[in-house]
């Protein structure tokens, strides 16, 4: 687990190479699967595989439900996927080979570009924190799942 004043960010070793767990957060319709906040619902629109200014949308729900688009905006095949929606916080998954088997995932929140002060009052960051942590183990075991 990490946390610095505008970003928070947290680290799992997958038993599965970087092309299977990239192929996993490249395809939105995946997403669902492995979400650790249980806000999204599903309803995927968009490409099957995220590149480069990918547009996808998807159902959501925090409290109430609504839908939300997303652009990729940082993309390097099988090492580094981000997205953002309307808002300029940024969704990041760096990933690192460790052997010939594993790699180390690492997901951050980024709300720099944002306010954020404010965000920070807001509790938000708390639990994003503990979203990607629940995000990165249903990743884990999806993708252990799937190697078994």
């Amino acid at each position: 687990m990490a946390q610095n004043e505008f970003s928070v960010s947290s680290s799992v070793v997958v038993q599965a190479p970087p092309e299977a767990v990239f192929a996993v957060l490249a395809d939105p319709r995946k997403h669902s699967v492995i979400d650790g906040s249980g806000t999204v619902q599903g309803e995927m629109s968009g490409p099957e595989r995220l590149v480069l200014g990918s547009k996808f949308g998807m159902r959501m729900r925090r409290g109430v439900g609504y839908r939300i688009t997303n652009t990729v905006v940082e993309y390097e095949e099988n090492r580094l996927i981000a997205w953002r929606h309307m808002l300029p916080g940024r969704w990041r998954y760096e990933l690192e080979p460790v052997g010939d088997a594993a790699t180390k995932v690492t997901e951050t929140y980024d709300f720099a570009a944002m306010l954020p002060k404010l965000v920070a009052r807001t509790g938000l960051p708390k639990q994003n924190q503990r979203s990607i942590e629940a995000t990165l183990q249903r990743l884990k075991d999806h993708l252990e799942d799937e190697q078994a």
